[in-house]
Parts: C-alpha cells; sequence; structure tokens
C-alpha cells in the first residue's frame, strides 16, 4: 500500500509538474502576442508632428475656398490652442455661395490678396484665439500650406516660433521674413506622395 500512495504521489507530481509546463508556455505565448500587439500600436501610432498636420488637413475640410483647402493649428506643449481655416468672415456668404472674385478677374495665386472675401486659416487661428482670450506666443503652428506674408507678419508679432506645414505657396517674400525674425519653418513632406 506504500508502494501505491508513492506511486500515486508521483504520478500526481508529473501531473502537476506538467500543469505547470503547459500554463508557462501559454503565458509566455501570452505575452509574446502582447508584445507584437504593443509593437505594431507603437508602428501605427502616428508621433506628435504627423498628428497636429493631420488634424490641420482635417481643419482644413470646413474650408469653403474654392481655390485651395487650408488648415492651421495652434499648439503649445502638445495642447491645441485653436484651429482656422481659410473662408469668409462670420455672418458672410461663403465663397461657394457667391463666387470667387479673384478666379473672375483671373488673379495668379499669391498676388493680389486683399481682392478676397475670406481670410486665411492662420489669421483664422489668431483670432479665434485672440476672441477667447488665449495666449499663442510660443506656440507652434501646423498648417496644410506655406503662410503667406501676410500671415507671416501676423504669425511673427503673435509670438508663434515655429511653422511645420506641408504645401507650397508662391510666396518667396514670406520665407525670408519669417526667417529674418527667426521663426523656425518645417516643410514636411505628404506621407504617400
Amino acid at each position: 500500500m506504500r508502494d501505491a500512495s508513492c506511486v500515486l504521489r508521483k504520478e500526481r507530481s508529473k501531473e502537476a509538474r506538467s500543469r505547470e509546463a503547459r500554463n508557462y508556455e501559454m503565458n509566455e505565448t501570452n505575452e509574446m502576442n502582447q508584445m507584437n500587439e504593443t509593437n505594431e500600436m507603437k508602428e501605427s501610432r502616428p508621433s506628435w508632428e504627423e498628428y497636429f498636420i493631420e488634424i490641420a488637413h482635417l481643419v482644413a475640410s470646413r474650408s469653403t475656398c474654392l481655390r485651395r483647402k487650408v488648415g492651421a493649428v495652434l499648439v503649445k506643449d502638445k495642447r491645441i490652442l485653436s484651429t482656422g481655416y481659410n473662408g469668409a468672415p462670420r455672418n458672410l456668404a461663403h465663397c461657394e455661395e457667391v463666387g470667387c472674385l479673384r478666379n473672375k478677374l483671373k488673379i495668379p495665386s499669391g498676388q493680389r490678396q486683399e481682392i478676397c472675401r475670406g481670410l486665411h486659416a492662420e489669421q483664422n487661428a489668431i483670432i479665434q484665439a485672440a476672441l477667447y482670450g488665449i495666449n499663442v506666443k510660443g506656440a507652434i503652428l501646423y498648417c496644410t500650406h506655406q503662410p503667406c506674408i501676410t500671415c507671416s507678419k501676423m504669425i511673427i508679432n503673435a509670438g508663434i516660433k515655429k511653422i511645420i506645414f506641408q504645401g507650397k505657396y508662391p510666396d518667396p517674400l514670406a520665407r525670408e521674413i519669417l526667417e529674418e525674425a527667426g521663426i523656425e519653418l518645417i516643410k514636411r513632406e505628404k506621407e504617400n506622395a
């Protein structure tokens, strides 16, 4: 009987070790799967720069301009301060309703900006921040396009320290004054360009 109980204990011990080995293998597999999921998430998670430039593109989708859809996002300490898109001032008819005077007069892009009923995205972002008492000094501007000369002057006086943009705008003077003012200007290539 003693031999039988000894054999039974050995069998139970073998079963316990086998169960422990299976549990260990399952835990290893689960940990590996979690690591793979974490790595996939890290690979698909955008950088802060990608994140804010994508938001600028989403903001641009609200634009009512017939020529160019532009969006801007003002950010400080990885927090959105304000957004803006190009379009007519509040309570005025949008260009898509009344037409584009610049198109009618065949005015090239980047010239005679005063002949336009719309405000630029950068202007709207700065104005929205001011309207609600938000300080933009030291902020970063993420924009779908390079700012024009008028927006550049506003950006300088608002104390914005850096501009990250994607699309070109035919205004070399704007680039010159931004560089002269010490504002960092970074052109970001489009992801799937």
